[in-house]
């Protein structure tokens, strides 16, 4: 059930889990759209409410994340780690005010992880809801590098959102990338902004992007999450109230 598409008579039946997919609005170099997490957010949550064996609700997607260091280029939307954990918890907290108080939050933005760690974490502690969050690439076994806007992410629009993929140019966008996130010394990332490693902003060779990777990361990402979704429902855990 995706609630923004439903009915608030129709919203009234019972669901197993909530799934509340998260992304951000952030260059993806010259070739893929600025809401490529979001998407990928949401196709990974659809897919795994589909494979998840019981009745989940999706709720509509949070569009813009923790994502300045990408703000040297034009359309990256961001806001503060303090304003997206609140942004989330009370997201939840609507959820669970309608009995749904287990929920896994699907991730498709990496600078997203360390709050959504956070928030996942004091919700569940204060008996809110059962929370646990979900980052999609995590959750894959795979050979292409994650990069950004590199071989996985490209993949996997081509296999949900071909139409928004500039194919015509991946060339330009692997000429003007980098090979790997940061610049290094000591164990340390010296660069705070991805502007200073990568011209275009992207990180990897999206030119080894296809369809049938994508497909297969959708799949398995999709089974990853039903089965944590299991889990999830599963669990004990001390309710506020109890």
């Amino acid at each position: 059930m995706h609630l923004a598409e439903t009915t608030w008579t129709d919203a009234e039946k019972d669901a197993d889990v909530a799934l509340l997919p998260v992304g951000s609005t952030e260059q993806h170099g010259p070739h893929a759209p600025l809401g490529t997490d979001t998407l990928a957010a949401e196709a990974v949550a659809a897919r795994g409410a589909d494979a998840y064996d019981g009745e989940a609700v999706v709720a509509p997607a949070v569009p813009v994340g923790v994502s300045e260091e990408h703000r040297h280029f034009a359309g990256t939307l961001w806001v503060s780690p303090d304003t997206f954990r609140a942004y989330v918890r009370e997201t939840v907290e609507s959820l669970a005010h309608h009995g749904w108080d287990r929920v896994v939050v699907v991730n498709g933005h990496g600078g997203n992880v360390d709050a959504l760690r956070e928030v996942a974490a004091r919700l569940t502690r204060d008996g809110v809801a059962y929370t646990a969050p979900f980052t999609w690439f995590d959750a894959v076994d795979t050979d292409l590098g994650m990069g950004h806007a590199g071989p996985m992410e490209t993949s996997l629009l081509l296999a949900t959102r071909p139409e928004l993929v500039r194919e015509g140019r991946l060339e330009e966008a692997a000429a003007g990338g980098a090979a790997r996130w940061g610049e290094w010394e000591a164990g340390v990332n010296l660069a705070y902004d991805s502007a200073e490693f990568s011209g275009n902003g992207v990180v990897g060779d999206p030119r080894e992007a296809s369809e049938q990777q994508g497909a297969a990361l959708l799949d398995a990402a999709g089974e990853g999450l039903a089965a944590l979704m299991g889990v999830v429902v599963d669990r004990e855990w001390e309710q506020k109230g109890e």
